[in-house]
């Protein structure tokens, strides 16, 4: 049984997958390198699969340039919204 090394990974994929239109792992990484991330698509791709780890750094930027929360991402709650996100009620 392969061991993941990573609890994101399929999440990462379904929200990359959600956006319209669906973002490739080569967007991903281009918006991470804005941030001064530097992921490549293949990295990004190895995180899907669950064979690369994450660094809390870029768990955070993913979840940004993604537009949902870290939380969601690790499977801590079923509510992706990005927090800030909402509309400000009057």
């Amino acid at each position: 049984m392969k061991e993941d090394k990573n609890l994101i990974g399929m999440r990462l994929r379904q929200a990359r997958l959600s956006e319209s239109p669906k973002a490739t792992q080569k967007d991903i990484s281009a918006r991470l390198q804005v941030l001064g991330i530097k992921l490549t698509d293949s990295s990004i791709g190895k995180i899907e699969a669950g064979t690369r780890p994450v660094t809390t750094i870029q768990l955070v930027a993913l979840a940004k340039v993604l537009k949902v929360s870290a939380a969601w991402l690790l499977g801590e709650t079923d509510d992706p919204k990005f927090p800030g996100a909402s509309s400000p009620t009057a």
